[in-house]
């Protein structure tokens, strides 16, 4: 049996698995990723995670590479570039830094680097509901908004290597500030983040009550949201339906580029379910050109959350 090791790098945490050719996560780690305030800190971090994990099969030929899920991660240069939502800011050049450490101790093992919201759609495509799908677009609703795009099976990476930006796409050129510099990104509409700065703005804004007003303000959270979602609260649910618009335009500007077949969702705020889905299955039909209406559907990732972009980075190596 051969396996892979897939790291999924998030603004909260670092996932670790490894995994084999039939897609069982066989052992799993976890790291802080905002515990570590210098690259060369976060890299030794790594290394140590990714060394436990190929000793933990002892036989280190069965170990075909290390497969590396990134915010802004590129697949061509093996680097993550100017993430947002990462402490290490400028350009981390992953690939090359992690293959010289494991070599150091012995270990000599190919590292490949793609964006973790493609290594969610790869995960999808190979592991999950998209199996027998050509088309389809796979959103990430964290942190941040991500997305992975697959045109006829294929990923799409373009030029670049960083194909596939819906969550910056802008909705609103006078909307709110986002982390990469610009204004009205998706991402600061339709994020975890996202969603508590809309709740704020309507708990200021309107004179509605709320169980959302026995909270403490600066702490609320998406979890806080839905939970008074569940219990009927108007401004919970007022939030959702908004949040539900604004992501529901980021994906009909891209769904009318691409025509796919499906739209995934996949990450912390899908775990929202119809709250989320339902309103935005209503306003995506209604945004999209008359020629694409009825022929998307929206639904929930089939795999756990991080096994999808755990998967799909194991499978960068198979």
């Amino acid at each position: 049996m051969n396996y892979s090791i897939g790291i999924d790098i998030g603004g909260t945490n670092t996932e670790f698995g490894l995994v084999d050719e039939k897609g069982t996560i066989i052992q799993r780690e976890k790291l802080k990723t905002k515990d570590f305030s210098t690259t060369d800190d976060y890299l030794k971090a790594l290394t140590a995670k990714i060394e436990l994990l190929a000793d933990s099969v002892r036989e280190e030929n069965l170990i075909l590479g290390v497969g590396i899920g990134a915010p802004n991660g590129n697949y061509y240069h093996g680097t993550i570039e100017y993430a947002p939502n990462l402490p290490f800011k400028g350009i981390v050049n992953l690939k090359n830094n992690l293959e010289v450490l494991l070599l150091k101790d012995g270990y000599n093992l190919k590292v490949t680097v793609t964006n973790d919201a493609n290594a969610a759609a790869i995960g999808e495509m190979i592991y999950g509901n998209a199996k027998d799908i050509k088309d389809f677009i796979m959103i990430t609703l964290g942190t941040g908004v991500g997305s992975g795009i697959v045109v006829d099976g294929k990923l799409v990476y373009g030029h670049t290597g960083f194909a596939g930006e819906v969550g910056h796409s802008i909705i609103d050129i006078n909307g709110r500030q986002c982390n990469c510099g610009r204004r009205g990104c998706v991402e600061r509409y339709a994020s975890a983040t996202g969603i508590v700065i809309t709740v704020k703005e309507m708990l200021q804004n309107f004179d509605k009550p709320s169980v959302l007003r026995d909270l403490d303000f600066d702490s609320i959270t998406s979890k806080d949201i839905y939970d008074a979602a569940v219990k009927g609260d108007c401004i919970a649910l007022d939030c959702f339906d908004y949040t539900a618009k604004m992501l529901a335009v980021g994906i009909a500007n891209a769904c009318e580029i691409t025509s796919p077949q499906k739209v995934f969702l996949f990450g912390g705020l899908s775990k929202a379910g119809n709250y989320l889905l339902t309103p935005l299955s209503k306003y995506l039909n209604e945004y999209l050109y008359s020629t694409f209406q009825n022929t998307i559907t929206i639904e929930l990732s089939d795999l756990k959350e991080t096994d999808a972009a755990l998967l799909g980075a194991a499978a960068l190596c198979f």
